[in-house]
């Protein structure tokens, strides 16, 4: 913990790391979870997971979704978004117990929704998703999952079967200390307006998307 000076010459600490805040019961659709609200002290983003049923120690049915506006809330076709969330969300209600991690400050892969929409205009010209952030001089894939690995412990979450095609998820939780038992895959039909960001998400991303190579027909 760091401390700051404050007005008065006095020392006073600053808190620093991820904060539970509260607990709340949640109604869903999908069904009744807790919502978990964090702070983190670092970044000033507010955090929250979605905690189904009881969570036991290890093999936690666990889903680390990032921010996506469009996607999430207003049904975006450009990507597979709002659809892995509602997947993820029943998918631990099915299994009876699990948690969603929904990781604020994400958005377009950590470089804003302003950045976000200002790729896909030049997406929209015929950039890939790869191509078209670093038109905009800014990095591929930004994101950190430290605050992600801290609210799992926080929960007491040693080792997840994590829900996800993305290898480097699974990779920085491990760099975290959380244990990943299984990759689950969480794998979307394509439609036509997101085929070849998908397609780019597979071969320069490395997300594993099998199921692409059953729609070639696809533009």
């Amino acid at each position: 913990m760091t401390e700051k000076i404050g007005v008065l010459g006095k020392k006073s600490p600053q808190r620093t790391g991820v904060e539970r805040v509260v607990n709340a019961p949640l109604p869903t659709v999908y069904g009744n979870f807790q919502a978990v609200g964090y702070l983190d002290h670092d970044r000033g983003d507010e955090q929250v997971a979605l905690v189904y049923g009881d969570i036991a120690t290890d093999g936690v049915l666990t889903r680390l979704h990032s921010e996506c506006l469009t996607g999430d809330a207003f049904g975006s076709q450009h990507c597979e978004c709002g659809d892995q969330l509602d997947s993820a969300l029943r998918a631990v209600v099915a299994e009876g117990s699990g948690v969603v991690v929904y990781l604020r400050g994400h958005e377009g892969r950590g470089i804003g929704l302003l950045a976000k929409l200002r790729a896909m205009a030049l997406q929209a010209e015929g950039l890939d998703t790869v191509e078209a952030n670093l038109a905009l001089g800014l990095p591929v894939d930004a994101r950190d999952y430290g605050v992600a690995a801290e609210i799992l412990r926080d929960l007491g979450v040693n080792s997840v079967r994590l829900m996800s095609n993305n290898p480097r998820k699974r990779e920085a939780l491990l760099r975290h200390g959380v244990q990943v038992a299984e990759q689950v895959p969480l794998l979307i039909p394509p439609c036509e307006s997101n085929i070849t960001y998908l397609r780019t998400k597979r071969e320069r991303l490395d997300h594993h998307l099998p199921h692409l190579d059953a729609v070639a027909h696809l533009s």
